[in-house]
């Protein structure tokens, strides 16, 4: 699938920094970023300052730490910890939660059955944990694009707020979105 550019009066930069987030990491920005992952069980969010022009991507595997002290430091292969990382982005920005365009992809079964009990069934505890905190901490989700099975790639294009994504469902007979 090729990507097309934007149709917005903003263009992409004639500079840009590229960056692709491995699982567990983390980013926030300026318009001058393109953010890229790919995502299997794990779930991405993204979120952008429509009139700043700012923002970042989590890209997590697991919905929660089972044991964590405050002074540890943030840790972005859980949710509830790449949350806070977000929102000490905007204490340091100055902006609150309800001024970015939220979105969230990924939990994608990579195993084509869902067999098993529900406490293992990680991508839907994914999705489940990525919605319950963001709605806990003020954020509105603007669109999503979760579950179902195989993997997705994602570009998150900061200058525009614009997210591209490419499900690729290897199940007999599946269309590719």
């Amino acid at each position: 699938m090729q990507l097309a550019e934007p149709r917005t009066s903003e263009r992409r930069p004639a500079q840009f920094v590229e960056i692709f987030l491995q699982p567990g990491e983390f980013w926030f920005g300026d318009r001058s970023t393109r953010v890229r992952t790919l995502l299997g069980s794990c779930v991405a969010i993204t979120m952008w300052h429509p009139r700043r022009r700012i923002g970042g991507m989590c890209h997590y595997l697991l919905p929660g730490r089972r044991r964590w002290g405050r002074s540890e430091t943030l840790d972005g292969r859980y949710a509830d910890n790449a949350l806070l990382l977000f929102l000490r982005e905007l204490a340091h920005t100055c902006t609150r939660p309800s001024d970015y365009d939220v979105k969230m992809f990924g939990g994608g079964n990579q195993f084509g059955t869902t067999s098993g009990p529900a406490s293992m069934n990680v991508p839907d505890r994914n999705i489940e944990a990525g919605r319950e905190l963001l709605a806990h901490h003020g954020f509105t989700l603007k669109a999503e694009h979760l579950g179902g099975n195989g993997h997705r790639n994602v570009v998150f294009d900061i200058w525009t707020g614009n997210v591209w994504v490419r499900h690729v469902d290897p199940s007999p007979g599946a269309r590719h979105e």
